[in-house]
């Protein structure tokens, strides 16, 4: 029996921040104005088991706690407090306690922790906009509220009312200037706003007042991986995790962050992490689902697909992970069935609509998509959500012919995507180059000592949107080829050997190894497997040096071509140079660098030059030569790459399904008037 009962003027133990005599010490309702302040005999014996409840609480004794609720109210029924009780104690053993609360709300009509407790309940369960009315409710009768403010800005952040949701935090920070919850959400808030900098100070301010917070860690990290700050995010979520290791929605947003840089298997087991802490997390579910897609484990993607629209048929993220598995695969009629089903579930819902621009080529019979897209840009919303819409929206005046329209829109859409990331640092771009050109001067001496001949892989490099998706294809059509899509393995090694850290035999064997090893997981009969990661052209020296008879193709296109399709995509925020036309001029000079590098340095034989414009001209011709230099015979099969089930993952999906064309080469010139920036890298 607990004994240490609280004053009546004490803090009441379920947490309120209220005293005890106003909270579940409250007087039964039949005291009035104009009877005894002094409470009877009775009530003060029902004051006395109320406080004993609560104090359960404290002891974590909720078992014990609902027993004897439900006993005090089966004498009681219309006990209010009672029933508030029953609420705590239900919620805590993982209970449904929404019909308790929701009855000590009706008995309460005028406590204003009832309707906290009440909304917080609607919260949980997802019925976000009774929680809000709860909230309100709750502001209305006690204006000095600070937990009603912070609490009722998580719900707006829910449902996307960021504005609302800074200015229910700013409320709540006048009440109570050092409150972490709400300086947390405040920053998830200005995160959304694309205001990062204003994000990270509330963050590290309420991580000032409380550093072993896992809620304040996670924002944290949120507010890092859209600054493009991927590695300080993963050491604010890993942090997180080691406080509270069964916090799903850390394992979640680690999962994220680890997919933005394209450690895919790591990013697969942190979202089975958050499963196994929360088996019906349905957003879990749907990531997973992305992420399978991404590795092109297509039967494992459907799966997740199906377990997330099994526990919320109209779960948005799932079914848009649906429809671009579909697309991945060739099947675009469906993907937009499953996209426009989405936006009927959701009509405010971004990714379905700006997904059906990625499908297929618009027309100007799309002006109700058009009239759709344009409403949504029109009721605002964050920088993440505005973008997506531009770059759709873009799109459709594009392959509509309206080159001044999409260019506007474009503009603003890379407006938008640079308030979601870091400042792309040309300085260190550059120093990275160099760094590379110095250190393979020793991969390629460590070349000439016997390394795997193996001839299985194949790599395709080149700038982003360069043709590489579509060399892919045309190679993964010979029977004797596998195409493993962008593979993220020497990116996530290439930091081994440094200028620091001096290469050995040892590192390089091992590297060979490791890569040989993931080639035959991916496809153990193929002869040849197709590495297609652009970007792997940063790392040729040291592929060569421990795969020295790897093949490589380098896609070359006009250079303002390829750097008007990159800004015309959107990309991981982790690709800071894409958004803007100088920094893109600069990154397709640096490439330009170390490509001549390589030239110079590659022996003979081991790297193809291979024109984009010259590849759609002539396909057959070009297509023979990459089969023949990758050692194959040639297959007809090849020229019919666009029929192939495979599949594409790539911002490429739509185009590389259509038979060869040239209405790519020279689109700059659609864009003449736009492109000052990038005339200088045709000289």
């Amino acid at each position: 029996m607990v004994t240490a009962v609280p004053g009546r003027n004490d803090p009441c133990p379920c947490g309120s921040g209220r005293k005890f005599k106003a909270c579940c010490g409250r007087l039964p309702d039949r005291q009035r104005a104009g009877e005894p302040d002094e409470p009877s005999e009775d009530q003060t014996a029902l004051v006395d088991e109320l406080g004993e409840l609560a104090l359960l609480i404290d002891a974590g004794h909720y078992l014990e706690l609902e027993q004897r609720a439900r006993r005090l109210l089966s004498a009681q029924p219309a006990l209010g407090a009672a029933w508030q009780l029953l609420g705590i104690a239900l919620r805590a053993q993982s209970k449904d306690p929404l019909p308790a609360l929701e009855r000590a709300a009706q008995l309460l009509p005028h406590d204003p922790v009832a309707q906290l407790n009440l909304g917080n309940a609607y919260g949980r369960v997802g019925r976000l906009r009774e929680a809000a009315i709860s909230f309100n409710r709750a502001l209305e009768l006690r204006q000095q509220f600070p937990e009603a403010y912070a609490n009722l800005a998580a719900v707006q952040i829910e449902l996307g009312q960021f504005h609302q949701a800074e200015s229910s935090c700013r409320e709540a920070l006048k009440i109570r200037p050092d409150y972490t919850d709400a300086l947390r959400n405040a920053a998830v808030a200005q995160m959304h706003l694309g205001r990062n900098e204003e994000a990270h100070l509330n963050c590290t301010r309420a991580l000032q007042l409380e550093p072993d917070s896992a809620a304040t860690l996670n924002a944290l990290g949120n507010v890092l991986r859209h600054m493009a700050r991927l590695d300080e995010a993963m050491v604010c979520f890993r942090r997180a995790l080691h406080l509270q290791p069964d916090f799903a929605e850390a394992h979640v947003n680690l999962a994220n962050a680890l997919r933005s840089v394209g450690q895919l298997d790591a990013a697969a087991a942190s979202y089975r992490r958050a499963l196994e802490c929360r088996p019906d997390f349905v957003a879990a579910h749907a990531e997973l689902a992305t992420t399978l897609r991404l590795q092109r484990r297509t039967a494992e993607c459907e799966a997740s697909c199906a377990r997330a629209l099994a526990l919320d048929p109209r779960h948005v993220p799932a079914l848009v992970a649906l429809a671009e598995l579909r697309a991945d695969l060739g099947h675009f009629s469906a993907a937009e069935e499953i996209f426009r089903r989405a936006i009927a579930i959701d009509p405010q819902a971004v990714e379905p609509c700006a997904g059906i621009a990625r499908l297929r080529r618009l027309t100007r019979a799309d002006s109700d998509w058009l009239a759709s897209a344009c409403r949504l840009i029109e009721s605002g919303g964050s920088a993440s959500r505005q973008l997506q819409l531009h770059f759709a929206v873009a799109k459709y005046f594009d392959d509509t012919g309206q080159y001044d329209q999409a260019f506007a829109h474009f503009r603003r859409a890379n407006e938008l995507s640079r308030q979601c990331g870091s400042v792309h640092d040309r300085d260190a771009m550059t120093r990275a180059v160099d760094r590379l050109m110095r250190t393979s001067s020793v991969d390629m001496r460590l070349s000439a000592i016997a390394m795997p001949d193996s001839s299985r892989p194949v790599f395709v490099v080149g700038m982003l949107r360069s043709g590489t998706t579509l060399a892919e294809q045309i190679l993964a059509a010979h029977p004797a080829v596998y195409g493993a899509g962008e593979l993220s393995f020497w990116s996530s090694q290439a930091g081994i050997l440094t200028a620091e850290a001096e290469a050995d035999t040892a590192t390089l064997a091992t590297l060979a190894h490791d890569y040989l090893q993931l080639l035959a997981g991916l496809s153990a009969g193929a002869l040849r497997v197709v590495d297609k990661m652009p970007t792997n052209f940063f790392f040729l020296g040291l592929i060569h040096a421990a795969l020295p008879n790897a093949r490589i193709i380098h896609m070359q296109r006009n250079p303002i071509d390829t750097c008007l399709s990159i800004y015309f995509q959107q990309f991981e925020a982790a690709n800071t140079y894409t958004n803007d036309l100088h920094d893109l001029a600069h990154y397709y000079r640096e490439y330009r660098r170390i490509m001549q590098h390589w030239r110079s340095t590659l022996p003979p034989g081991a790297l193809l030059e291979v024109p984009y414009e010259g590849l759609v001209a002539d396909p057959e011709t070009w297509s023979r030569r990459m089969i023949g230099f990758i050692g194959l015979p040639w297959d007809p099969h090849c020229l019919e790459f666009y029929k192939a089930e495979r599949a594409v993952v790539t911002a490429s999906k739509w185009q590389v399904r259509q038979k060869i064309n040239n209405t790519s080469v020279n689109r700059w010139q659609h864009y003449a008037d736009h492109v000052e920036p990038l005339r200088s890298l045709l000289e």
